[in-house]
């Protein structure tokens, strides 16, 4: 049997099946490893500045990743909370940097936000959308992420 007689016995419902799992495999992006995740929602907890996880925030510029949000002591000393999820694509790969006085940056595709959430540059075709704040309330060694 010819290969292209082959072919054509098998069918388009053999060849979906073959190719099918392959699908799955492929992502979106180009084989970034971020995870596509929802925004987070009813965020509400506390970070002890005095605890291991804590000491990250001592210098300025320091972050912590904790229930997809990226809590951060900026480059001027105040705290700021963000979406670890990019407003782009849902990735998951939000992080804080120090760049142009300290900005949210995604890697996935480049997406930049200053540090009230706005837009600092547009992806192409796509709509550029603010990063989600949270609001930070410090109280003694305690910070408070919150809606």
């Amino acid at each position: 049997m010819k290969r292209k007689e082959f072919l054509r016995s098998i069918g388009v419902g053999a060849a979906f099946a073959i190719t099918f799992p392959c699908l799955g495999g492929c992502s979106k992006d180009g084989g970034i490893d971020g995870n596509v995740v929802e925004v987070p929602t009813g965020v509400d907890f506390t970070v002890d500045l005095n605890s291991e996880e804590g000491a990250k925030l001592a210098n300025n510029g320091g972050y912590i990743l904790k229930n997809l949000v990226v809590v951060v002591r900026n480059l001027e000393g105040n705290f700021v909370a963000a979406s670890q999820v990019c407003s782009h694509q849902s990735y998951d790969e939000v992080r804080f940097v120090n760049q142009e006085g300290g900005i949210f940056h995604c890697d996935v595709h480049g997406s930049k936000f200053a540090q009230d959430g706005s837009p600092l540059n547009t992806i192409p075709n796509s709509v550029a959308k603010p990063l989600k704040i949270f609001n930070t309330e410090l109280n003694g060694s305690n910070l408070r992420v919150f809606e």
